[in-house]
């Protein structure tokens, strides 16, 4: 791991009809399509900010998860994880107030599914975006063995 702290830079563009283009400055990445929600008037094939954030969540999940996993010498073979983001009014603002992460976690025939669970709970507890944010995060998993 690099030295803290670390940057992550982004530029978005666009005008007033169409997608925003946003594209990694510092990195190789490929451009991503952005409009509004569906809720909001946007497109229902585009990623929104709305929906981007619960994506990271979830991906932050499972790559600390993977991290995780890896320090604990934890064998697993696939993990799901859904995140859904409430976004409401509260206090006068307009924020994610809660977030539920449902994990299906595939491991070996077996493993020890209570460790499994302290380490997807560990996982969330570590995850930078959970840290992040300003709303709970609720973790359900399930553990299922599998060849």
């Amino acid at each position: 791991m690099h030295p803290l702290p670390h940057h992550y830079k982004v530029v978005s563009s666009g005008g007033p009809f169409g997608n925003l283009i946003a594209k990694g400055i510092d990195e190789d990445l490929p451009p991503i399509e952005i409009n509004a929600p569906v809720q909001y008037g946007g497109p229902k094939n585009t990623w929104s900010p709305e929906t981007l954030l619960p994506a990271s969540l979830s991906s932050c999940l499972i790559l600390t998860f993977d991290s995780v996993a890896e320090a604990n010498h934890f064998h697993w073979h696939k993990i799901e994880c859904q995140a859904d983001g409430t976004l409401d009014r509260k206090d006068g603002a307009r924020y994610f107030v809660h977030f539920s992460l449902k994990t299906k976690l595939f491991v070996p025939p077996g493993t020890d599914k209570e460790k499994a669970r302290r380490l997807l709970r560990k996982a969330e507890e570590n995850c930078l975006i959970t840290q992040s944010l300003k709303g709970s995060v609720e973790l359900e998993s399930e553990i299922i063995e599998s060849q």
